[in-house]
């Protein structure tokens, strides 16, 4: 292992402790200690056999980022993408928690999350060989599991995340290791990146997930130039575990692994299920023994997958009267026995539903209503599935109210509360006369519309995993529309009612030109993917119990031809880059109340320490905080939570790095004040927050001339300016 990055992930007592046990065993057992016992071979959707010459058991990897997959009791969690436009560390931090502290009670070693990516795919084009090389034909946004498109949002939303898991005592995944951007042939493309963006794109989340001490990775399908990613040694050996220093483990994702030399020989630690979905056809297993006695592989690189996997169990305890897998099983639906582990987890999936919603619009303070005399709910968004919000299998439809996208990370609702039931228990409180129209005709909501006060109508957008289509969308969706006409049933909607409230569940950014722009279309809230508390959270907002307080975390923007990718340049970067105004920018929300921002605070750049080293292997001080800056935030006249944005300017043209980004978000923080209340935001600019990759030396470089500082309420609306540096 080569020398720390960061604070040491397996410590010393859990490599003591995995080295006398890894005596102990052959090389067939460190063979199967690394190969999954084959698809459905055990409960989880992963299983390692159990060894019982150390004590080892049957070591169970499970599905995923948004809760326990298949198991019953459970919660199921809003999507990453909802967390992350929470802009919440402690509610980041609170859903890892829970999701790890269910994970370990139903038996559950390793947790199949969290999602790193995508990053640079809106809209989304078909890769031809690189990044940079597109052509618009396709949509793709697989945000389900992950929290953004800027690296640093994800960055800090995956640490949070794996702190929170791994303080549960269960192991914690970061995915999908590296460049799975789409889902359109996803098992044969090749998603080329070029060096800088590499380091400073789509690097960048795993990296803070190395930091934060994640357990393990998962290596993703598609290829990274002309080598599969989990078959990528300048990407497995030489980036992840010699440049990042990673001491975990990694494994492949399911059928991700080609050869028995190849993968072994580039890094990866272990082949899950190990038999390619039942074909049993092992990969490893027996051919990877046979691979070390003819010297393919070398023994010591067998040595050091049976080492890392061990270290790993050791690390967070699990050897010490961990729960077993008891009633519940991936392949049946007998859950006789299973506990119940869900406790007031609800509380923790409510408030990221409330807290991760944008308020989009708000002309003349339609929202939140105030008792209103009538009001008309429209759309088939509003409710609930007819055949229960479990009736598809892993969410592959889109019927009813959209809580989940679909795919391989999906859990069971214990309950779903759609948006009407939600509103009709308000209404009866409030006296509030209810009309109501579930269909998606545009014609079918006149009647409703035209007798209400005030209309609120949902549309929805849908997309998952590409193993599964839904209405002709394989994975990626084909657009940026709202599915079954929702943007016509808004309009016909608002030409009757003239106090029309427009929500919307997506999981990415829509086109919504055709509504937002209608003066009857008065207010419009992005509600995300909410999950199981759907309509209790969105509640909390319309009738003004909670203040809204989600920011975007992706661009949206007014035509799908002005989104682009290019090297550095995704999302607002590219927006910027070229002048386009959007529609709404990354960080945008609105608020019941107004902020102001004052007493901007920019200390002075501190030097390197001597010890610094900017190359590969001497990284650790990019970690060291270079600078302080800090401001006020100041609430007007309704209790809310304001996120202060910290953006950065590298100078233009930074010797050896022309063309940087015009700003870049390096810090935030999500303050809580009453009327009238002031707080203090500070942030730590680390030496990596003002650096950029130097592609010719192979090292990260801080600019000697002065940086642009930024701190505003999102990307385009910066409230303090000021300089850093000489």
């Amino acid at each position: 292992m080569s020398s720390l990055l960061f604070p040491i992930l397996l410590t010393a007592a859990a490599y003591a402790k995995a080295k006398t046990a890894l005596a102990k065993l052959t090389n067939t057992n460190k063979a199967a200690l690394a190969t999954g016992m084959g698809w459905e071979k055990g409960p989880c959707v992963g299983n390692i056999a159990a060894i019982t010459a150390i004590g080892f058991p049957e070591l169970c990897l499970q599905d995923g980022p948004l809760g326990v997959r298949y198991a019953p009791g459970v919660t199921a969690f809003p999507a990453g993408i909802t967390t992350g436009s929470t802009w919440d560390t402690s509610l980041m931090y609170a859903r890892g928690n829970a999701l790890g502290t269910e994970s370990k009670a139903l038996g559950v070693h390793v947790q199949l999350g969290p999602v790193a990516g995508p990053l640079g795919k809106i809209p989304q084009v078909e890769y031809e060989m690189h990044l940079s090389d597109w052509k618009l034909n396709r949509i793709g946004w697989k945000e389900l599991g992950s929290f953004s498109n800027d690296p640093y949002l994800a960055g800090v939303a995956m640490a949070q995340t794996v702190t929170g898991m791994q303080a549960a005592s269960v192991q914690a995944c970061a995915k999908h290791f590296i460049g799975n951007e789409q889902e359109h042939d996803r098992s044969s493309m090749s998603s080329n990146i070029d060096d800088r963006a590499l380091h400073e794109l789509y690097l960048w989340p795993f990296t803070e997930a190395v930091k934060a001490n994640v357990s393990f990775v998962m290596c993703s399908y598609n290829k990274v130039g002309p080598a599969w990613a989990c078959e990528n040694g300048t990407l497995i050996t030489n980036i992840l575990k010699n440049e990042l220093d990673f001491q975990g483990w990694v494994v492949s994702d399911w059928a991700a692994q080609h050869t028995t030399v190849g993968s072994s020989n580039a890094g990866i630690d272990m082949s899950m299920p190990g038999d390619n979905f039942g074909d049993n056809k092992f990969v490893w297993g027996v051919a990877l023994v046979s691979a070390v006695s003819s010297n393919q592989v070398a023994q010591s690189r067998l040595d050091d997958i049976a080492l890392c996997i061990l270290a790993g169990w050791y690390f967070l305890g699990q050897e010490n009267s961990y729960p077993t897998i008891t009633g519940w099983s991936s392949w049946s639906t007998a859950t006789s026995g299973a506990p119940s582990v869900s406790g007031t987890h609800n509380t923790v999936a409510q408030a990221i539903a409330r807290d991760g919603i944008v308020l989009l619009k708000n002309s003349n303070n339609a929202l939140p209503l105030k008792k209103p005399a009538s009001l008309a709910v429209v759309g088939y968004d509003a409710v609930l599935n007819p055949q229960g919000a479990n009736a598809c299998v892993d969410r592959d439809c889109d019927n009813r109210t959209l809580a989940k996208g679909w795919d391989s990370g999906t859990a069971q609702f214990p309950h779903l509360i759609a948006p009407l039931d939600a509103i009709k228990a308000q209404a009866s409180t409030d006296g509030t006369v209810l009309a109501t129209s579930t269909s998606d005709t545009p014609s079918a909501g006149d009647s409703a519309a035209a007798s209400a006060a005030t209309a609120l109508v949902f549309i929805n957008a849908d997309l998952g995993e590409g193993y599964i289509t839904v209405e002709g969308n394989a994975g990626d969706c084909n657009n940026l529309d709202s599915w079954h006409n929702g943007n016509d049933l808004a309009a016909a909607v608002a030409a009757l009612n003239k106090k029309t409230i427009v929500v919307i569940h997506s999981v990415g950014p829509l086109i919504l030109e055709s509504i937002l722009t209608l003066p009857s279309v008065v207010a419009v809230v992005w509600a995300g993917i909410p999950s199981q508390e759907s309509g209790n959270g969105l509640v909390d907002v319309l009738y003004g119990s909670t203040n809204p307080s989600g920011k975007l975390p992706f661009t949206i923007a007014k035509a799908a031809a002005d989104y682009g990718t290019s090297g550095l340049f995704i999302d607002y970067r590219h927006f910027d880059k070229n002048s386009i105004v959007p529609r709404y920018e990354f960080g945008f929300g609105l608020s019941y109340t107004m902020f102001s921002y004052s007493n901007l605070f920019i200390s002075a750049l501190r030097a390197a320490t001597p010890s610094a080293g900017i190359a590969p292997g001497g990284l650790k001080s990019l970690y060291d905080v270079a600078a302080t800056v800090s401001a006020t935030i100041t609430n007007g006249t309704v209790e809310g939570k304001e996120v202060a944005q910290l953006y950065v300017s590298l100078p233009s043209d930074s010797a050896g790095a022309s063309g940087n980004p015009i700003k870049q978000l390096r810090g935030f923080s999500k303050l809580d004040l009453k009327p009238g209340g002031s707080g203090k935001v500070v942030f730590e600019l680390r030496r990596k927050d003002l650096s950029f990759w130097d592609t010719g030396n192979k090292s990260w470089i801080v600019p000697t001339e002065k940086f642009g500082v930024v701190i505003g309420a999102s990307c385009r609306d910066g409230r303090l300016t000021g300089t850093l540096g000489s």
